[in-house]
């Protein structure tokens, strides 16, 4: 496993090395969109501090003295950690290795000055955007300050707010490794934060966020920024809020960060240009097109550029049915014509939901042990030492700071209402006092006889504790969720779904085994593979039992595989390995089918073991019946054998198993189509192509494609098989939605964010065809 890896070489496949900040921008530059060049510290090269220093002793023996119901302890914990991080020295190996990268990238890049970011393992992934949470130093000047910020980067694995954080979202604290990301320090001008989707109200709107000067003023909520909204179907602008900025942070002359004042000209000016607007929603198109998802992305521009420098999904996007159609606005705090209705403040709706409770004003975090639980945080701007202050808040409501501020983002994640950018909430509002926050309409207000009615605006966020969704409507289509790692279980277990319609087994290798399964036959460790294994897998069949588990047996391809540790002795190098060894023709192959059947030994001690028979296989990239036979015969002999409570599925990728889908059906209960693989097997277009994606070639909603897929569906129900999706595209392209609920697709399979509006957009398309029927009878 590689110690530095060039940014532009790396991409979502490659989280476990190089952390999800990392893995996402290494995807925008592979689409050619204008991001600051850089190199990553891997996950690797912190394994190796770790391991090659006292660290390897220190972790875990403070770990064992964590209580996280007692700050005191996470703090103690915290910053024993971190000393020890920032006092260890580099063994001579790891820092001359790092110490060559930088100066090769410095000289080829004409570099002088830094950014030094972490990009964590458990990043930037949905549910959990661990927003502002790892150390980031800007403005780095030579190689000795360097491993100096990575050091300092790698300890914040260990502050208290990420202890606490990482606790409340299900992350094992020792599971979790750093990587650094090191990129070439853009002098900003201006900067700032793009939603692709509105985050609060769930509309198509796209909300960019300007400030002068470095975007940490913004992300910190030291300033209130423009506010633009550009509509998502038009691409025209729909509104412009412009703000007062009196301070920015900007590069000091030897380095580093320093505050300085806004000349008097520019404090009450719109940040950015109407083109540069337009051009940023166009990048963002791209990026949100790549994901198929909302996405939340940092930019900054110098005077004669625009950079990426951070895309993330959004974490949080709230049920849309009790959106309003108009983006919400910022209205100033107005003096009260009436106590009873008017506001005491009004700001930017951040977070939906109405709470009330008394008032307690903090301005510090260290004040934050104040706070009780159930009261409403009032601060000029949160800061990452908050967040488990902000957890047991009732409401939180800011002074400073827009919709992609820290309190924002948090807020959003914890399902917590909150109102930020009031400007005078901690002038208007009494210690003690009773109020009521509305984060969806961005109001405050005096008394609690609001939080006691039922409205519309409170709807939960997604990131709701109660696990309540408000009215959710009954569809003919059954609704499944994907489930990427199984400490998110509980947590999508709570949706309206029917199930899981696909739990990835090699998530479970990268998060929970991290080596080549035949290494670890090799090794004779394979009860431990199977321990592992069965482990996640209860996890998630737990979490959502008695409702169906479709797990997926690994999909791996070759060069995924040999950069796992142990894997190049066992994997060849493919020149396309997209249609190379993997799926089905690895696991009767003599080599790998040791490791397959112990997959299945695993699902098996799942089912029978601990008793939770919700657990069903999916088999992916089939290509032929004859492999399907061999693979029966294993299952066999592992106990797994097709009966009224276990199903067996295929994923419907390759073309031939399109085309003989009635031939197929013999061998199974259903189908799943990875549109993914069938686009591009039914294209030609390789779907990693950079070029053809911005071509258009890759498309899903293409007619070739919808031909397939309605050639599937016809020949799996003459057989009395089901077939569903799981993918993005039903909930991105809502024509493409219609199409497939039209041609009779029995089950969709969605990521947790887009369950509730997909539900809703698919109820209504079966109320449409309904309400057809009638008519022309």
């Amino acid at each position: 496993m590689p110690l530095i890896v060039n940014l532009a070489e790396v991409s979502d496949s490659d989280i476990a090395l190089v952390g999800g900040k990392a893995g996402k921008l290494g995807e925008v530059v592979r689409e050619g969109l204008p991001v600051p060049p850089g190199f990553v510290v891997t996950t690797e090269a912190y394994q190796t501090f770790v391991d090659s220093t006292v660290l390897k002793e220190a972790i875990p023996s403070a770990l064992e003295t964590l209580d996280l119901g007692r700050p005191e302890s996470v703090d103690a914990v915290g910053r024993r950690i971190r000393d020890t991080f920032e006092a260890t020295p580099f063994p001579p190996e790891l820092g001359e290795a790092i110490s060559r990268a930088f100066e090769r990238f410095s000289k080829e890049h004409s570099v002088r000055f830094s950014a030094v970011r972490s990009s964590a393992t458990a990043e930037d992934l949905e549910g959990a955007s661990f927003a502002g949470l790892q150390e980031t130093y800007l403005n780095v000047a030579g190689t000795d300050e360097i491993l100096s910020a990575i050091r300092r980067c790698w300890g914040s694995l260990f502050t208290p707010r990420v202890l606490v954080y990482r606790a409340r979202k299900g992350f094992d604290h020792r599971q979790v490794k750093l990587a650094v990301l090191v990129q070439k320090m853009v002098d900003s001008v201006v900067s700032g934060i793009l939603f692709t989707r509105d985050p609060n109200s769930g509309e198509n709107h796209m909300i960019i966020e300007a400030g002068w000067g470095l975007g940490e003023a913004i992300v910190g909520g030291e300033v209130t920024p423009d506010h633009y909204v550009v509509d998502g179907a038009s691409q025209r602008i729909v509104q412009k809020q412009v703000s007062e900025q009196s301070v920015k942070i900007v590069r000091a002359a030897s380095g580093g960060n320093e505050h300085v004042p806004v000349p008097e000209a520019e404090r009450s000016v719109q940040k950015i240009s109407d083109d540069r607007i337009l051009k940023l929603a166009s990048l963002a198109r791209v990026i949100e097109s790549h994901y198929r998802r909302p996405m939340d992305i940092e930019w900054c521009a110098d005077d004669k550029s625009l950079y990426i420098v951070q895309a993330r999904p959004v974490t949080t996007i709230p049920n849309t049915s009790t959106a309003e159609s108009k983006p919400h606005t910022v209205a100033p705090s107005a003096p009260a014509h009436s106590e009873e209705e008017s506001p005491i403040v009004r700001g930017f709706g951040a977070s939906p939901g109405i709470a009330g409770g008394r008032a307690r004003l903090l301005l510090k975090a260290a004040e934050m042990d104040r706070l009780k639980a159930g009261e409403v945080l009032v601060t000029t701007m949160t800061t990452p030492d908050m967040v488990p202050a902000m957890a047991q808040a009732a409401a939180i409501v800011t002074d400073e700071g827009g919709m992609t501020c820290h309190a924002a983002i948090v807020s959003r994640e914890l399902g917590v209402p909150c109102v930020v950018g009031t400007r005078t909430a901690t002038r208007m509002i009494s210690e003690g006092a009773e109020i009521t926050v509305d984060g969806k309409t961005g109001s405050v207000y005096k008394g609690l006889e609001r939080a006691k009615k039922p409205s519309a605006a409170a709807a939960p966020s997604s990131g709701s504790s109660d696990g309540g969704h408000g009215h959710v409507p009954v569809t003919a289509t059954r609704i499944y969720v994907n489930v990427g790692v199984p400490e998110k279980a509980e947590e999508y277990a709570r949706l309206p779904v029917q199930g899981v319609g696909l739990l990835r087994i090699e998530f479970i290798f990268t998060a929970h085994i991290r080596e080549h399964p035949l290494s670890l036959v090799k090794q004779g460790r394979s009860p431990e593979l199977v321990r592992r294994l069965s482990e996640g897998i209860a996890k998630v069949c737990q979490a959502f039992y008695p409702r169906p588990v479709i797990i997926r047996t690994s999909d791996f391809k070759t060069n995924e595989y040999r950069g796992m540790p142990g894997g190049e002795e066992f994997e060849p190098k493919e020149e396309n390995p997209m249609i190379g060894w993997r799926g089905c023709s690895r696991y009767i192959s003599p080599i790998y089918k040791p490791a397959f059947l112990l997959e299945l030994e695993a699902i098996q001690h799942v089912r029978t073991e601990k008793g939770l028979k919700n657990a069903m296989v999916m088999l992916p990239f089939v290509r032929n019946t004859w492999e399907l036979e061999q693979i029966q015969e294993m299952m066999k002999e592992k106990g797994l054998k097709r009966s009224r409570d276990f199903q067996l599925y295929l994923m419907a990728e390759v073309p031939s198993t399109v085309l003989l889908a009635r031939e197929f059906s013999a061998y199974c209960d259903g189908f799943s189509i990875g549109s993914n693989d069938l686009t591009q097997l039914v294209l030609g277009a390789d779907r990693d192509s950079e070029t053809l994606g911005r071509m258009g070639y890759f498309d899903e909603r293409d007619p070739a494609v919808k031909r397939a897929i309605e050639l599937l569906i016809e020949g799996a129900h003459a057989e009395g098989r089901t077939v569903g999706i799981c993918g993005q595209g039903p909930s991105v392209y809502p024509e493409f939605a219609e199409f497939l609920v039209r041609k009779g697709i029995d089950s969709i399979s969605l990521n947790a964010d887009t369950v509730l509006p997909t539900i809703r957009t698919i109820a209504s398309l079966e109320q449409r065809m309904k309400l057809d029927v009638v008519r022309r009878g």
